[in-house]
């Protein structure tokens, strides 16, 4: 089970008064603590201050996608076939292939890398990898897992549909979880053309807010109490 560690000294402010963007405030410390305090908040980390100082956001609407009603094509269906799915086997190289400065609009810097492995470390941060048959990784998603509340950071792949295959699989590690699947809650933060073709949605804020509080309150997925002696 994850590892609570020792409390913040940094008080957030109301989400409430963030910006039209979701800015909330820039500074603080990434320390699991403060981490913990922030996602607990409905508030997660991005550079985006001044001098690429850490911002804190709380986007209103919420980017959500909802596990039990995630949205599979037919060639989805197909082409996810071609993929082994596999949990927390992989995470450093997961999080290292999102954080690639090669990608557009790269935002995981090398501190915010520490801070998700110290994560991953006392089991609050999780993976999914989607493997070729030859155990390639073709693709993967990583995040924070806290009850049945999944922040989803980030993705990649490099084959197509790797990526939506990994959230697939995702969706469905989730929904393994105790109670029905419509009270557990994925954050993708903002959607995107990418998000939306899997059923992605925007929340208003209140609204999101009462969904976290609910999810908090629910068990952990089992799949994600398991910690794998070769995960790195």
């Amino acid at each position: 089970m994850p590892v609570e560690p020792e409390r913040t000294p940094w008080a957030f402010p109301p989400v409430e008064t963030a910006d039209p963007l979701g800015l909330l405030g820039v500074g603080a410390d990434l320390e699991p603590g403060t981490l913990l305090a922030a996602y607990r908040s409905g508030i997660f980390p991005m550079p985006g201050g001044r001098r690429g100082a850490m911002g804190w956001w709380s986007p209103d609407p919420r980017g959500v996608l909802p596990i039990d009603a995630v949205h599979v094509s037919r060639s989805l269906r197909r082409t996810r076939r071609r993929f082994e799915i596999t949990v927390n086997t992989a995470f450093d190289d997961v999080v290292a292939a999102c954080a690639d400065p090669r990608r557009p609009h790269g935002w995981i810097t090398p501190k915010l890398r520490r801070a998700y492995r110290r994560m991953h470390d006392l089991g609050w941060a999780h993976s999914v990898e989607a493997r070729t048959s030859d155990g390639a990784l073709a693709g993967g998603v990583f995040g924070l897992a806290i009850g049945g509340f999944f922040a989803g950071e980030s993705m990649f792949h490099r084959e197509t549909d790797a990526s939506k295959a990994a959230v697939v699989a995702l969706c469905e590690v989730l929904a393994s979880g105790e109670g029905p699947p419509a009270q557990r809650l994925f954050d993708v933060q903002w959607t995107t053309d990418h998000l939306r073709t899997l059923g992605a949605v925007d929340l208003p804020r209140p609204v999101y807010l009462d969904r976290l509080a609910a999810a908090l309150e629910l068990p952990l997925p089992p799949r994600f109490t398991v910690r794998n002696p070769h995960t790195g």
